[in-house]
């Protein structure tokens, strides 16, 4: 049967109502409620200010099923932490069975309306609507971000109760249903933190600390949010690389319904008898993670202490301390920045402010017997790999004085450069990763500590072939620009498996997601965070653009880079105080410090490069 369309995200009789009082929250004997004036209207078209709390009207006396619908959708845009104004718009049986928690869709421009005539009799106390609309993502039970596309279409059905006379939704839509700048005022990305579990393990170094971005209701308590997260494990994408050191089922102490740092910015977790009889180690393990993580949600916190179920002290650390038993990828500040100077050898510069300077790397491959088209540095900054000028061979070489170079580690077939070998890049246990891109066999290769044979690696599902790589500095998280069969190329994050239990390791990268699905031509990227990327390509329409993106495939907050025409590569470090520097057909080797324009370093460099 047909359907006329009843109303939408912008044409809602009922509204939710945003007022601020004494700061953030209205607080009892400080503001009331306002009874008189024009209601607020909270819009998937318009962003709130992240300092006002917005609350949902409950039902209207009377009120009919379009305007039940409406005000339900407009109660899940609210900051009501159960939200228990949307559960007064569902009959009693529906409340208990509808859970909010289970996803949040995000949808464009918010759920639009559809009366279903076949379903539409008020006068037979039996309403039916869809909701419609055009997907996002969706975010699941772990908190998870998942981009999609494609048509929404969910059935609500309401009812006319039998004791009140009043309409009310007895099928809701499953889970929250919300616009997408709704989304982005009601909740807020956060890196959680674990420990890589398939890196090699060298006793007296720290431990690889591995970013699981979730996404947490803004303004309901989301540093309880976030450590009751850290504590339910990694998502179900990162667990099989990661570990956790809280003991499995591992939850708050009963009573504990929110936490807060105290004025010494030191946050006190007391958690059940699970974690009450871990050692010190482990303790100081826990503690890193949480520490970490709430570090990327409140940056003030610069301490936390570990409860056990007796309220005694487990484990208390600080900054210092969770850096001597984990490290983070974005606190691996480089010493140089590389690049390819005018002769094609491997040279480098102050990776912090200077612009000049430019020197010969030591070693053979900043001598210039062998020219080079692109080149990577191990993260210890020992050890470089360059790929010849015609992009047929793979070199790798010491960064001493008087290092001979050596043949090739690896030479492609491919008749042309556009099908050979890719930039190679380092991975945080020293292998180097490459992609051989000739049409009659392309690979993904990894060649452990830089040499010996390349071991080919597994990557189920891909569609296309790799034309550029990059391995994150946690070494379990590889970005892969992949050129599809219509001549365009994508941006995605696969996760790198190991096995060892055979004669030869056996490498994969697995369950690849795309991380920048708005753009339909990637042309160059790199890693710029612990679960951040920046990424050039082309929009739809064939704008020319560059953006930060997260490895969810989601967009995080904050300014995007300058604008900057024939961009061909790009050099990020994972320590976000190193300005971004890139190669422009245009301009050459420019970088962008903080907060200023893009600033030319060399016109004839080329293929810049941190270590990774």
């Amino acid at each position: 049967m047909g359907a006329e369309r009843e109303g939408g995200a912008r044409r809602r009789p009922m509204r939710a109502v945003a007022y601020a009082a004494c700061g953030t929250v209205l607080l009892a004997g400080c503001a009331s409620m306002p009874d008189s004036g024009d209601l607020r209207d909270v819009e998937s078209t318009q962003r709130q200010d992240a300092e006002v709390r917005v609350f949902a009207m409950p039902p209207r006396e009377d009120a009919p099923p379009a305007e039940i619908v409406q005000g339900f959708l407009e109660a899940l845009t609210s900051d009501d932490p159960t939200y228990a104004t949307a559960r007064q718009y569902l009959t009693a049986a529906a409340s208990r069975q509808w859970a909010p928690e289970e996803s949040t869709t995000v949808l464009a421009n918010g759920p639009d309306i559809r009366t279903e005539r076949s379903a539409g009799r008020e006068d037979a106390g039996d309403y039916g609507v869809t909701l419609t609309g055009s997907k996002v993502a969706r975010v699941d039970r772990q908190q998870s971000y998942a981009p999609l596309e494609g048509h929404y279409g969910q059935a609500v059905h309401l009812t006319r109760d039998k004791k009140t006379e009043q309409w009310r939704i007895d099928a809701p839509p499953q889970g929250v249903v919300m616009g997408q700048s709704d989304f982005q005022r009601n909740y807020m990305s956060v890196n959680k933190y674990y420990f890589a579990s398939n890196t090699r393990a060298v006793a007296g170094t720290p431990a690889t600390a591995v970013a699981d971005p979730v996404f947490v209701r803004r303004r309901v308590d989301a540093m309880t949010q976030t450590v009751r997260s850290v504590l339910a494990g990694p998502t179900h994408w990162l667990r099989p690389v990661v570990r956790s050191s809280f003991p499995t089922g591992t939850a708050l102490r009963k009573g504990v319904t929110a936490l807060s740092p105290d004025d010494q910015n030191r946050l006190t977790v007391p958690l059940d008898v699970k974690a009450s009889r871990v050692g010190g180690a482990r303790c100081s393990e826990m503690a890193t993670q949480l520490l970490f993580t709430l570090q990327n949600l409140t940056p003030t916190v610069d301490a936390v202490t570990l409860q056990g179920a007796d309220g005694q002290t487990l484990c208390a650390l600080g900054e210092d301390q969770a850096r001597a038993v984990a490290a983070r990828g974005s606190e691996k500040r480089p010493e140089y920045l590389y690049l390819l100077d005018d002769k094609r050898r491997l040279v480098r510069m102050s990776g912090g402010s200077a612009v000049t300077g430019a020197e010969p790397v030591p070693g053979a491959l900043g001598e210039g017997a062998q020219k080079l088209s692109s080149a990577a540095v191990s993260w210890d900054e020992r050890t470089a790999a360059g790929i010849g000028f015609d992009k047929k061979s793979l070199f790798v070489g010491s960064l001493v004085s008087g290092g001979p170079l050596g043949d090739p580690v690896l030479t492609s077939r491919g008749a042309t450069e556009d099908d050979r070998l890719t930039a190679p890049s380092w991975d945080a246990r020293g292998d180097l990763w490459v992609a051989d891109r000739d049409p009659s066999r392309p690979r993904l290769l990894v060649l452990e500590q830089g040499a010996g044979h390349p071991v080919e690696v597994t990557v189920p599902g891909l569609d296309g072939r790799v034309d550029a790589v990059r391995v994150a500095a946690d070494g379990v998280r590889i970005a892969l620009v992949v050129q599809h069969e219509d001549g365009n190329s994508s941006l995605l994050v696969g996760r790198i498996e190991r096995d060892t239990s055979g004669d030869r390791p056996a490498v994969s990268v697995l369950e690849l997601r795309p991380a920048a699905p708005e753009l339909e031509d990637v042309t160059a990227m790199s890693w710029a965070g612990d679960s951040r990327l920046v990424v050039a390509g082309q929009e739809q329409g064939g704008v020319q653009t560059m953006r930060y993106v997260q490895v969810d495939g989601s967009t995080p907050e904050g300014p995007t880079p300058a604008a900057l025409t024939g961009v061909r590569s790009i050099a990020a470090s994972e320590d976000d105080r190193l300005p971004l520097v890139a190669y422009s057909s245009a301009d050459g080797i420019v970088r962008l410090p903080a907060g200023a324009q893009w600033q030319k370093v060399l016109k004839e460099g080329a293929a810049p490069v941190y270590p990774g």
